[in-house]
């Protein structure tokens, strides 16, 4: 009987799958795709972060269920949810920390990219792609960041939307149409809640066509190299997909640890506090992800040169792919850049520690040498270090580099000189 019943049941997928190929594209593109044998755990950052997607979406379309965006409603319709709505405290955390989630894995995501040059021929369009989502995101994050309607929410949205004005001749303009008036008010709140609604289902389009980007010419790996045969690959299934499942575990454990028992330290306590227009908070920040291009923004005097530096910072990630001038894509073939590249993330940590901080004395001081480092990084180290800079000699194949022996051997290319990965 179970026999009958699953062979009716595969003749109706086969009758599905021959009109609609989409159970056949999930075996091709998940279960058998040729994977790089070599992938490391830096890898699962991307399935991480698709995952933590779908979870954003789902606990804010709950949440959208109960907000009210109304500027005189929508702080009392946060407490609401924490207070009365059964199970609404854990979905407003879950929510609320799962952003700080969402960019902690995208940042680890990108820093990965830039180590191993995932952005290298031919995969220039799939780093742009992810760029366009971290962009998304930041304009989605700060708009979620505004709904609670706390004291943090309402002078962060007037502070950072005042930005515009700096724009010559139509900057005063911009300002008034995101306002949707003269102040920041209902108007801005309706606004900012139907863009930050709509926004994470445009991520969710432009992630699929970064996955397609992706399966087109196949994830890099830790070595840099082309697969050369099916010796260098292994089947996505089952291999990496119990490696994310494990890399998955470990992270729920510590997204479970900020819901349940810090569910605030990541967060602002003046957003505790309804919004006043009359009472400035003594430190306006933003979140703790948005803390480096706040601290290049404060760090130059002038106005106008600040809003493009923290702008530019963004844009630039657009053209690391041309400005890298490297043949050799992972750092661990290049001695010079691997040190450099620790020096831009402790470079990007400072500038969160001045974000974080008001702008006086040494933190003044240390923002502007940041900034500078920023900047000087990708516009003159990289294209010199590719330059100037002897690589060490790259492995035949991925599967000579993981074997070393025999086996390595007979695989690798003949007179080909083996490093170790």
């Amino acid at each position: 009987m179970a026999q009958t019943r699953l062979s009716a049941t595969s003749r109706v997928i086969r009758w599905i799958d021959f009109r609609l190929p989409f159970v056949g594209m999930l075996q091709r593109e998940l279960y058998d795709y040729p994977t790089p044998r070599n992938l490391s755990y830096w890898w699962n950052f991307g399935s991480l972060s698709g995952i933590m997607l779908v979870v954003m979406i789902v606990t804010g379309v709950f949440l959208a269920m109960q907000y009210t965006p109304h500027a005189d409603l929508a702080f009392d319709s946060v407490e609401r949810i924490m207070r009365d709505v059964n199970w609404g405290w854990m979905m407003r955390y879950a929510h609320m920390n799962g952003a700080s989630m969402f960019f902690a894995l995208v940042y680890i995501h990108l820093f990965r990219g830039l180590y191993y040059g995932s952005y290298k021929q031919p995969r220039e369009l799939l780093w742009i792609l992810g760029v366009i989502i971290l962009i998304l995101m930041i304009m989605t994050a700060f708009m979620g960041y505004v709904l609670p309607w706390g004291q943090m929410s309402y002078w962060a949205a007037t502070v950072i939307t005042n930005l515009f004005s700096a724009i010559p001749l139509i900057g005063q303009n911009i300002v008034t149409f995101l306002w949707g008036g003269f102040t920041v008010g209902n108007p801005t709140l309706n606004r900012f809640y139907a863009l930050h609604y709509l926004l994470p289902f445009v991520i969710l389009a432009v992630v699929f066509l970064h996955l397609v980007a992706l399966h087109r010419f196949g994830s890099n790996n830790p070595l840099g190299i082309d697969k050369r045969g099916p010796q260098d690959t292994l089947p996505f299934h089952p291999y990496f997909t119990i490696k994310d499942l494990f890399g998955l575990a470990v992270f729920l454990l510590i997204y479970s640890f900020f819901i349940f028992y810090a569910p605030n330290f990541l967060g602002s306590s003046d957003n505790y506090i309804p919004a006043n227009p009359m009472r400035t908070p003594n430190h306006i920040v933003t979140e703790w992800y948005l803390l480096p291009y706040y601290a290049i923004l404060r760090s130059v005097p002038n106005k106008l040169l600040g809003v493009i530096l923290a702008f530019g910072s963004i844009f630039l990630m657009f053209i690391v792919p041309w400005l890298d001038t490297s043949p050799v894509r992972s750092a661990r073939f290049r001695p010079v850049y691997k040190w450099v590249f620790w020096l831009l993330v402790i470079d990007v940590i400072a500038l969160g520690w001045v974000g974080a901080n008001p702008p006086e004395g040494l933190v003044v001081t240390v923002g502007q040498i940041a900034t500078l480092y920023y900047f000087v990084h990708f516009l003159i180290l990289f294209p010199v270090i590719g330059k100037l800079e002897r690589p060490r000699p790259l492995p035949a194949s991925i599967a000579a580099a993981v074997l070393q022996g025999g086996r390595a051997t007979a695989l690798g290319a003949a007179g080909a000189p083996l490093a170790e990965p």
